[in-house]
Parts: C-alpha cells; sequence; structure tokens
C-alpha cells in the first residue's frame, strides 16, 4: 500500500463524513423560503452560508425579487427559486437593482470603522454591525480638528496617481462532490501555503475557491481540488496529516473567559476584558477552526476538563516573509501580500467595506501597527450608539471591535484589522475598514511594517 493510500486512510478513519444541512433545513427559521432556495450575493455568487433570522430580514427589490437585507440595509444575498438557477447566476457583476427602503435610505460615508492609535490603543467611533442598527443611530457634527469625509473625498486621488488595477487570476476548478473529510486536507493544505480559506469548516465555498486561484497565480501551477491523493502528498511535505489531536490543557480550562459579550458599548466597557467565551471558542481560534466544526469532530466531549484529548486541525507553521505591498481587491473580497520583488506570497478572504461606507480608493500607506489593541468609542466621532453619549474605553481581546489586531493605514479612521466573528469574513460587509480573520491579521501584521504601500481595487 502506498504512503498516499495509507495516509488517505488514516484521514478518513480520523474524520467521519459530516453530512450538509440542506438550505431548506437551515432556512426554517425564515418560513417563507422555497424548499430549494438558493441565496446568491450580489456579485453573483452562491452564498455559502445561512444568515441568522435575527441578523437579516426579507425584502423585495425592484424586480420584485426577494433579498436578505441586514441591519445597515445592505443586501447579503437574492433568494433564487431553484437550485438549477445558480449555475445561471455565477456571473461576476454587481447587482444595482436593490430594494427602496426609506429607513435604510442614507448615505454616510462617514460612518465608518474609525481608528487612529497610540501603541497598544485605538480609537474607534463605529459599533460592530451586531451592535446597533441605522435607526437608533444620532450622528453628530465632527469636531474641526477632523476634517468630514464626504463621497468625493472618499473616491478622490491625487492627480499623479493613478488607480491600480485588478489582476486576472487563473479560475481554480470546480470543486465536485467531496466529503468534509477531504474539502479539510484541502483547506488546511491552503492555509498552510499562505493563501487562506477563512476558518476551516470541511466546507467549499466562495473563500476556498479564491485561495485556491491566488495560490496558482503565486505559483504557476495548477491545482486540482478533487485530487484528495495529491492535496494529501502536498500535506506530507508541509506538516503531515490535516487532523491531529491535542490535550487541553489546565491553562485551556481556565482562561480567562467570560459569560458573553454583550451588545451595549457600556456594558462592553464594564467588562475586564474582551476575551473568549468559551474554551471551544478559543481552541476555534488557535487552530483556525470553525467552533461548530471542532465540536462535530469531538461529538459529546466536555473541553472544559484538562487532559481531554480532542482532534483538531494541525495548520502547520506560520506564513514568514517581508511584506512591501498589499492589495485590497474591494470585488473579490481578498486581501493579496506581495514582496518587494512583487511575488505574491500570501493572501487572505476579506471583509471590505459595503456601498454606503466604502474603503477608500487609491493607495495609502501603513501608518503603524498594534497587537492586542485596547478600543475607545467616541459619541462625537460620526456615530452615537444607542443611549451612550460619553467617550468608552473598551478592554482589548479577540472579541473587541477590532479583534487582536490594527493596522493603521495613512487615511485617516482605516485600518486593517481582525474581528470577533471568523465564520463571517469575506461573506458580510464592514463599515469601510478591512476585516480578515484574527490570525490572518495576526500573521499579515507580523509581515508588513510602517510604510508598507496599500492598494485598494474597486
Amino acid at each position: 500500500m502506498t504512503f498516499v493510500s495509507r495516509t488517505r486512510l488514516a484521514l478518513f478513519s480520523a474524520v467521519s463524513v459530516l453530512a450538509f444541512a440542506t438550505v431548506a433545513e437551515a432556512q426554517d427559521g425564515y418560513g417563507r423560503l422555497p424548499p430549494n432556495a438558493v441565496l446568491v450575493t450580489p456579485q453573483g455568487e452562491i452564498l455559502d452560508y445561512i444568515p441568522e433570522s435575527r441578523d437579516v430580514q426579507m425584502m423585495r427589490d425592484r424586480r420584485g425579487r426577494t433579498v436578505l437585507v441586514d441591519s445597515w440595509g445592505n443586501v447579503v444575498a437574492t433568494v433564487m427559486g431553484s437550485g438549477r438557477q445558480g449555475n445561471e447566476v455565477r456571473r461576476r457583476e454587481r447587482n444595482r437593482d436593490v430594494y427602496t427602503n426609506p429607513d435604510y435610505g442614507y448615505s454616510d460615508p462617514a460612518f465608518t470603522d474609525q481608528g487612529y492609535s497610540r501603541p497598544g490603543e485605538i480609537t474607534g467611533s463605529i459599533p460592530d454591525y451586531r451592535d446597533a442598527s441605522p435607526r437608533n443611530v444620532d450622528r453628530e457634527e465632527l469636531p474641526a480638528s477632523l476634517p468630514m469625509q464626504d463621497e468625493n473625498d472618499m473616491a478622490a486621488l491625487p492627480a499623479e496617481e493613478a488607480v491600480p488595477e485588478r489582476q486576472t487570476l487563473p479560475t481554480a476548478a470546480r470543486i465536485t462532490k467531496k466529503s468534509s473529510a477531504e474539502i479539510t486536507a484541502l483547506q488546511v493544505f491552503l492555509d498552510r501555503e499562505g493563501f487562506s480559506p477563512g476558518v476551516i469548516d470541511g466546507k467549499t465555498g466562495s473563500n476556498v475557491t479564491k485561495a485556491i486561484e491566488a495560490w496558482q497565480q503565486a505559483t504557476g501551477e495548477t491545482l486540482d481540488p478533487n485530487d484528495t491523493d495529491d492535496i494529501l502528498e502536498r500535506l506530507r511535505f508541509t506538516g503531515g496529516l490535516p487532523i491531529t489531536t491535542y490535550t487541553i490543557t489546565a491553562a485551556d480550562a481556565a482562561g480567562p473567559y467570560v459569560a458573553s459579550i454583550p451588545e451595549d458599548y457600556a456594558h462592553k466597557a464594564v467588562l475586564p476584558h474582551l476575551s473568549f467565551t468559551s474554551t471551544t471558542e478559543m481552541l476555534g481560534e488557535k487552530f483556525h477552526m470553525d467552533e461548530t466544526y471542532l465540536r462535530e469532530l469531538n461529538p459529546g466531549i466536555d473541553f472544559t476538563i484538562p487532559g481531554t484529548i480532542i482532534k483538531v486541525i494541525n495548520p502547520g507553521e506560520v506564513k514568514k516573509g517581508k511584506v512591501a505591498r498589499i492589495v485590497a481587491d474591494k470585488y473579490r473580497k481578498q486581501v493579496f501580500a506581495y514582496d518587494e520583488a512583487g511575488t505574491l506570497i500570501s493572501a487572505y478572504p476579506a471583509t471590505i467595506g459595503s456601498s454606503d461606507t466604502p474603503s477608500p480608493s487609491g493607495t495609502v500607506q501603513v501608518d503603524r501597527i498594534a497587537l492586542n489593541p485596547g478600543y475607545t468609542y467616541n459619541p462625537k466621532i460620526n456615530f452615537k450608539q444607542g443611549q451612550n453619549d460619553k467617550v468608552l474605553t473598551l478592554q482589548p481581546g479577540p472579541n473587541g471591535p477590532v479583534g487582536t489586531v490594527w493596522i493603521a493605514l495613512s487615511k485617516p479612521t482605516y485600518g486593517i484589522h481582525g474581528t470577533p466573528e471568523p465564520s463571517k469574513i469575506g461573506k458580510t460587509q464592514s463599515h469601510g475598514c478591512v476585516r480578515l480573520t484574527n490570525w490572518d491579521a495576526t500573521e499579515l501584521a507580523k509581515m508588513v511594517s510602517v510604510g508598507t504601500t496599500v492598494e485598494f481595487i474597486d
């Protein structure tokens, strides 16, 4: 028996094939979707997760189609009635026929992720999208020391500066019906290579496809995602099997943890830290895993007991190198990192801006880098959350508004940062900044330096 065959058998014995919930089952909470509905993003991609009913509401666009809209008025997905329609909508074009709703009819480019920092501190002024909705926001005038940003200012470029052009990446092969274990192996390989698929969850989706295309661009090779033997052989040279075992330590079980993360910033501010809420959340982030997937791999396990042996992802070594240029592609929802020779060395799925609060266009630079930053909420800068009318200082932690990393940009109030919800990276919209998973943001932060160029591509 060849090594690859033995490895493949070991993989499938270590990880059972996990059943996928159908769209109809997962969307029972909405109660109004067709049983065979397909959710399609404004960019024409099949949505590879099911939004929670508390995060979206159903509306009609100008064509009479059913759309799911988040609390900021952004279209998350259009509801297509049949799976057969999926292929017809895989056209990469923007959907500009959005619904009309006066409750979400504002456009305030100043309503963005804010952040200018001293070492170790972030000053911010936008709540996480879970923390407020536009109906409860009272905006105030900016102080004279901070210039108001309007739509023209957001899009304007110096006369001598050209808008960067989007590169064409080699198209990834379509992934055929593969088991969860096989998809996990593919995700782990990409993660080890520095071309992040986001959270590793044993599922296909746009983040996996984008990672394959970026890897192909960087290496000049073609990766067949359906050739599991080849992927396992590649894994053998980069750390071994994608699944390994881990023994929960006393420190893992002890934390510190918080019972929950409140939505109100005033309540957040009284917490001694914005740390993880559970051992599973901490372990999921440590091993680049979706928390639900971690539980599925370890059914019936109590993660709070030291000495317990569990199955986890083996993500391998952290990517290292010196990044000279970053490209934030708004359309692809992906960040690319290049070295001084112009070689693509890593890529990460990202949440970049929105139609109401776009990210800047053109070229900026990295201004400062803060690891494990605090966060300061200032109601006098662009927004007022609920009844909070005082400056609030939020302590550091992975569940803070900017996660564990803040890479400040020379465009005031903008940055590249982590997130408390890694599973939604590349699948929702931000408020102008660039969100990565905490582990991807940390990896990137350790490869950049002050002055690194950041190009935004529309």
